[in-house]
């Protein structure tokens, strides 16, 4: 039961993300959403862009604190850790 809450609050924290970049993309950039990927790519600001788009795992987090969705909250928190590992290669390598 523990496990998959924690995967539910994992999955939500990957869609939040997602569409935290998506949504940062399509409001602030001229181009289109592959232009702009690419564009980040060569110029090296793709982890930017990941931690923008976190932003979102932040009211999914506090959410389901709020609610009393511990299990749930500690699954975002594994996700917004994932990114953060995420980022910390792109800016490395």
């Amino acid at each position: 039961m523990i496990k998959k809450e924690i995967l539910i609050g994992f999955i939500v924290g990957l869609i939040a993300n997602t569409i935290g970049t998506l949504a940062y993309i399509v409001l602030f950039s001229d181009f289109g959403i592959l232009e702009t990927y690419q564009a980040a790519v060569v110029q090296g600001h793709v982890g930017s862009l990941l931690a923008l788009g976190a932003i979102l795992n932040l009211f999914a987090f506090f959410g389901f604190l709020k609610i009393r969705r511990d299990y749930r909250a500690r699954g975002v928190m594994l996700a917004t850790l994932l990114t953060a590992i995420l980022i910390l290669y792109y800016k490395v390598f």
